[in-house]
């Protein structure tokens, strides 16, 4: 579904990505780890077209989307999350959601007319995704009032609202407790299992391991590893730079 291909972003003389080659696979959960500066936000952004690659290409669905801007490659159905939570916290959580399904139709024309008069099937698939992240409850409160965890959820659920194909979740887990951690790897293997495709950023071992088919690992904006789970804890370049072990 996703194919990088040595992808590489370069700031003045800082190599944040160094021919980077990845594939993610339709319909599977592929897990991006790696120490703090070794690149994995910067491939976020370089694929959602944040950031121009200095080398490379991105594909998505056998299409080039190199380059893109952030719009368009939404619009192809490319979602994602950010590591510091940004939402719209001077809206409800519903109409955080609104924003995010309009934001590509008819090129942003019309908006205030549908935001004067939110029709039933726009409510009725705002409704069906918040109670999906169990927020339904919350949805005519401000976005700013909601506890941290609330607002991780909202973050996933308005990617959602998108309808994207491909989901890049950027650390969704940072800052959570364990009841809510355990909540979101509900939430990613159910999403799994109605057809989305997952890249998950995340330090949290534990639930990178237990959701991801593959993982690959990212150190010094290079891919040192890919494969299964198991076989990833278990390589020594992994040992030494991630996990800072030797044998």
């Amino acid at each position: 579904m996703l194919a990088i291909e040595r992808l590489s972003k370069q700031f003045g003389g800082v190599k944040a990505v160094q021919h980077v080659d990845l594939d993610v696979r339709q319909n599977e959960i592929l897990g991006l780890i790696g120490p703090n500066g070794s690149g994995k936000s910067t491939i976020v952004n370089l694929v959602t077209g944040v950031f121009p690659p200095t080398e490379g290409r991105v594909r998505f669905k056998d299409g080039d989307i190199t380059g893109w801007p952030p719009h368009r490659v939404l619009a192809a159905g490319v979602g994602r999350t950010f590591q510091s939570i940004r939402l719209f916290g001077g809206l409800t959580v519903w109409q955080n959601l609104w924003v995010a399904q309009n934001a590509q139709s008819e090129g942003g024309r019309g908006v205030l007319r549908r935001w004067l008069a939110v029709d039933r099937a726009s409510m009725t698939k705002i409704e069906a995704t918040l109670e999906f992240c169990r927020l339904l409850d919350k949805k005519d409160e401000l976005a700013s009032n909601l506890a941290f965890g609330d607002q991780r959820r909202l973050e996933l659920a308005r990617t959602l609202a998108a309808e994207p194909d491909l989901l890049l979740l950027d650390e969704p887990a940072a800052g959570m407790n364990a009841a809510e951690i355990e909540d979101l790897r509900e939430r990613l293997l159910a999403l799994k299992r109605r057809g989305k495709t997952i890249v998950l950023i995340e330090h949290h071992m534990e639930l990178v391991m237990t959701v991801a088919e593959r993982v690959a690992v990212l150190n010094f904006g290079q891919k040192i590893a890919e494969g299964r789970p198991a076989a990833v804890q278990d390589d020594e370049r992994v040992r030494e730079a991630y996990l800072g072990q030797r044998r």
